[in-house]
């Protein structure tokens, strides 16, 4: 793909942020309108330039480490996108937040369960959220840097739990010390909610009920003193390009590499999301890569599907981890959410331009030659060559990992398994062939160990990146819980990070999974 016909990092990062609206519970392009509001409360502030830039790319990402960290969510209350949709009518302080989170802990468990996770959390309730909140924190500013955003974004994101009086988590900073960026954002980010759902006056109340609460007075008098123009427009299907226009770097067309970097983070960003899908986005690309040019494909085409790999699971962002973490028989329902997702990656990805040809092949990596796959189950002739590769790469490696209703298979079993499926005549012989060609000279490469790291370190940190807790690690290596968290302590201290999602991405980065 040529840099002047490229996409900007700013459409990309749009991109994300439709992927990161479903995961909030919102419709799509929720971020972009609260930037867009965010630019328009700057500008009445009087911010330079620097800092409207930072707002806008603050709104726009601001709940990026929400996706991240849905593993932890979702242990405390089971649906983690409908606990996060419905958090936006409540101010997050004292007796209505608490009472919310106690309404809403263990959502859709049974009752027996569901009081064994409300006691566990009402003992030691703030500990429990200062230590889920600077995971959010932490990780929202990896990702963050991941995504190739400026220091002074990854400073606010960690303030994101705030409050201008200080009554926030995970540090209770309060009036100034939140920087500019992050006090202008949240407030945008609430009143884009309740405009769309209760309009102007409800956007109006929500701000003054919290000024000087969770909102700096300043922002929020900017706003209630313009709330109208702030808030007004653009016209139903304009929103993408109208908060485009206000980005800082829309002008600045990626080159292929830098593209082929970005689109890496974005995938290696979705598969965060289930701790057991850890590396699959980057595996199927080289996978998939591989195979295309073993077939014989000319390397425009190659990279069209390594590209395509990189960011084919988008759409898992706007599923529950309630329905991919269950170890049961789907009900319909929730397997109509999971057919879903591969249309939800096109829809992300649509609006990006350079990108259509990659959108639909990653779009169609769930579709069968036979018609039996889904979204759109499509037939044979209307699938080329790279979309045959494409799922039959998906597939191949999809069976190398765990999941939650079975463990991972051998190679040999995962071979056996996509020969199968193309004797059922869902998955391409030639495409097959190619795919499996591929998987055995990736098999020959040798894992390194960085920065110093022990056999035994290594399998740990393995372990924490696939999402095992302590105890998890120390029944698969067969040591006490006591050594298994030393061995993690010391991990991080080698490695410097400070909690699972840091340890992922290290992990992928290094070459230590997949």
């Amino acid at each position: 793909m040529h840099a002047a016909t490229g996409p900007s990092r700013a459409e990309l990062l749009a991109a994300l942020s439709v992927a990161v609206d479903l995961g909030l519970g919102q419709p799509a392009e929720h971020m972009l309108r609260s930037a867009l509001i965010g630019t328009r409360i700057a500008d009445r502030l009087g911010l330079d330039r620097a800092q409207r830039d930072c707002v806008y790319y603050t709104a726009l990402v601001m709940w990026i480490g929400c996706h991240a960290d849905s593993h932890e969510y979702a242990r405390w209350f089971g649906d983690d996108i409908a606990v996060r949709r419905d958090s936006y009518s409540v101010d997050w302080s004292g007796l209505p937040y608490y009472r919310f989170l106690l309404s809403n802990i263990g959502r859709g468990q049974p009752i027996s369960r569901r009081l064994l996770t409300i006691a566990s959390l009402v003992v030691s309730t703030r500990a429990q959220l200062v230590a889920l909140i600077h995971s959010h924190c932490t990780s929202a500013a990896l990702l963050a840097e991941r995504m190739g955003l400026s220091r002074d974004v990854q400073h606010a994101l960690g303030f994101t739990f705030e409050r201008f009086d200080g009554s926030g988590l995970p540090h209770g900073a309060a009036g100034e010390h939140l920087p500019i960026a992050i006090r202008v954002a949240q407030l945008a980010d609430t009143v884009e909610v309740h405009h769309r759902t209760l309009g102007i006056p409800g956007a109006v109340a929500v701000v003054r009920s919290r000024r000087g609460g969770q909102f700096d007075p300043v922002v929020a008098d900017a706003f209630l003193a313009d709330a109208e123009p702030i808030l007004a427009g653009p016209p139903a299907g304009d929103t993408w390009h109208a908060a485009l226009h206000e980005s800082p770097d829309r002008g600045e067309r990626l080159d292929g590499a830098e593209l082929d970097t970005l689109l890496r983070a974005l995938g290696e960003f979705v598969d965060l999301k289930c701790p057991f899908t850890l590396g699959h986005s980057r595996a199927v690309a080289d996978l998939a890569a591989g195979a295309a040019r073993s077939a014989g494909l000319d390397e425009a085409e190659v990279s069209t599907i390594r590209r395509a790999g990189y960011v084919h699971d988008l759409g898992r962002i706007g599923v529950s981890y309630r329905v991919w973490s269950k170890p049961a028989v789907l009900t319909p329902g929730e397997f109509e959410h999971v057919r879903l997702h591969p249309y939800l990656t096109v829809r992300i990805l649509s609006q990006v331009p350079g990108l259509r040809e990659v959108a639909e092949l990653a779009g169609n990596h769930h579709e069968c030659v036979d018609g039996s796959g889904y979204p759109r189950g499509v037939v044979g002739g209307a699938l080329r060559m790279p979309d045959r590769i494409l799922a039959a790469a998906v597939s191949y490696q999809a069976a190398l990992e765990p999941r939650p209703y079975r463990p991972a298979l051998s190679a040999a079993d995962a071979e056996r398994r996509v020969k199968e499926r193309v004797q059922a005549g869902e998955l391409d012989a030639a495409a097959t062939e190619a795919v499996l060609y591929a998987a055995g000279r990736r098999a020959l490469r040798v894992r390194p160990r960085p920065h110093g790291l022990t056999p035994r370190e290594t399998d740990v940190l393995r372990l924490v990146a696939t999402g095992a807790s302590n105890k998890e690690i120390a029944a698969a290596l067969v040591i006490s819980e006591k050594t298994a968290r030393n061995h993690v302590e010391r991990t991080y201290a080698k490695i410097g990070v400070s909690n699972r999602i840091g340890a992922s991405m290290y992990a992928l980065q290094n070459g230590l999974v997949n």
